[in-house]
């Protein structure tokens, strides 16, 4: 409420928590419509777990670069570029607190700050608000690229968030 927002999206590809059970979908969205919140469950255009083969590497590692091309993913950033249109103010949900290490900004704010130019904002496990900008210096801090006195800052922010990409984005296991 102190975001002012009117709808929060489900990206989490399996919409459930083993640990925290009120973040199962069906409590929360009880737990949203009596804050007056809304919710919708685009953990299947914006999950980070597509069920298309095509997505994934030859070791089983989901490739962000190939869902954001996707039909479907397509489809859930023109819901929530909709829902923008509409003057709703949206928010992201899935499990990760720290954005540095979710797809919601790896994955969707990424796209969304490059594809649309919009000013992604992450609020924080601590309620402060990070922009996608901050978030990716950040991203060149934690992968120590800073030093290079001859690489564009752009060309930093690329290179570590294909950094963080390669040691964060889902990979399925054998039994997946």
């Amino acid at each position: 409420k102190g975001f002012e927002v009117d709808v929060v999206a489900d990206v989490r590809s399996v919409p459930y928590s083993a640990a925290f059970h009120d973040y199962h979908r069906e409590p929360l969205q009880r737990a949203l419509k009596q804050k007056d919140i809304r919710y919708v469950y685009l953990g299947k255009e914006l999950g980070p777990r597509s069920t298309n083969p095509a997505h994934y590497d030859e070791t089983g590692q989901v490739q962000y670069d190939r869902l954001q091309r996707s039909d479907n993913f397509l489809k859930g950033i023109e819901r929530i570029r909709s829902g923008l249109a509409k003057g709703l103010n949206i928010a992201l949900l899935c499990a990760e607190k720290d954005p540095a290490f979710c797809h919601r900004s790896l994955l969707i704010g990424h796209h969304l700050a490059r594809a649309d130019a919009l000013p992604v904002q992450h609020i924080r496990f601590d309620g402060e608000l990070e922009s996608q900008t901050a978030l990716e210096r950040r991203l060149v801090s934690l992968h120590e690229l800073g030093q290079d006195l001859f690489a564009a800052a752009d060309d930093l922010a690329e290179l570590a968030y294909k950094r963080q990409v390669q040691a964060t984005s889902y990979r399925k296991t054998s039994d997946a």
